[in-house]
């Protein structure tokens, strides 16, 4: 516009797939700017407004968040992200590598996560969140409130977040003591509840992928016969990763310290079957 020295605007014309896409960029650029101006409003009064909008006898201090993250079952991964008066406290986030479920078993691994964080609240008295905020519908819910009745837990309050149609942020609703609670997209609580949501996603489907990668990486190396903890190490402290051993040479894998011209062969080989 300043170049041009007049009002610059741009047209475009998508349609079928295409246009769809766009409608989604558009909708997800919009709920980060609202979420990113909603943090700038101050923590203390975005609580303020959630105890207002959900009729709470309380101004929340703590709140801890839980999600789950997996592909297809595997690497399964639950996380925990705490938010207060500050708030996010990312010192105290926690992550959970879930086992012995059925894989792809939601339920199951939101009830072992969270078994596995309030029974250790209880046995250290550790100070307890004011909401339990729980990715998920009422589904999720009913499991968090089992196991805090399990453990006679009373004073916690549970709040699922149900995405909305579309995964359409401005669609998203809450459930609270197990009725539907619709706040305004607009509101200072709802954006407060979405970005505690979104920090909880977001570190659990980063420790997802690192348990997969380690998980992939190790069982592809652990086939090779002779090829030792210590030794697999080696090899992946050289090349920096597993996409880089899979292209190496034999050449270069044999220069790799403990790593024989014979090993070097058969790590070569487990890349390059035909």
């Amino acid at each position: 516009s300043i170049k041009a020295e007049r009002k610059v605007s741009f047209t475009y014309k998508v349609r079928g797939d295409r246009a769809k896409w766009l409608e989604m960029a558009v909708r997800n650029a919009q709920h980060a700017l609202n979420i990113h101006i909603a943090s700038k409003e101050g923590i203390e009064k975005r609580l303020y407004a959630l105890q207002e909008e959900l009729d709470l006898g309380y101004i929340p201090t703590r709140i801890e968040c839980f999600d789950i993250s997996h592909t297809q079952g595997e690497a399964t991964v639950a996380s925990c992200v705490v938010f207060g008066t500050e708030g996010a406290i990312k010192a105290e986030y926690r992550r959970f590598n879930i086992t012995d479920i059925q894989p792809g078993d939601d339920y199951a691994a939101m009830r072992q996560v969270l078994r596995r964080r309030f029974k250790r609240i209880v046995e250290t008295d550790a100070k307890l969140p004011d909401i339990l905020l729980i990715d998920g519908g009422k589904g999720q819910v009913t499991q968090a409130v089992t196991i805090l009745q399990e453990l006679q837990i009373s004073s916690v309050d549970i709040i699922g977040v149900v995405k909305g149609e579309g995964r359409r942020a401005e669609c998203d609703n809450l459930i609270v003591e197990n009725r539907r609670v619709v706040l305004s997209p607009h509101s200072s609580a709802m954006h407060l509840v979405q970005q505690v949501r979104d920090e909880a996603h977001r570190f659990a489907i980063t420790g997802h992928r690192q348990r997969r990668q380690k998980a992939r990486t190790s069982s592809v190396l652990e086939e090779i016969a002779g090829l030792g903890p210590k030794r697999r190490q080696s090899i992946l402290k050289q090349f920096g990763g597993l996409r880089a051993v899979s292209r190496a040479s034999v050449d270069e894998l044999a220069k790799v310290h403990g790593i024989s011209q014979q090993l070097a062969e058969k790590v070569y080989e487990q890349f390059n079957r035909e």
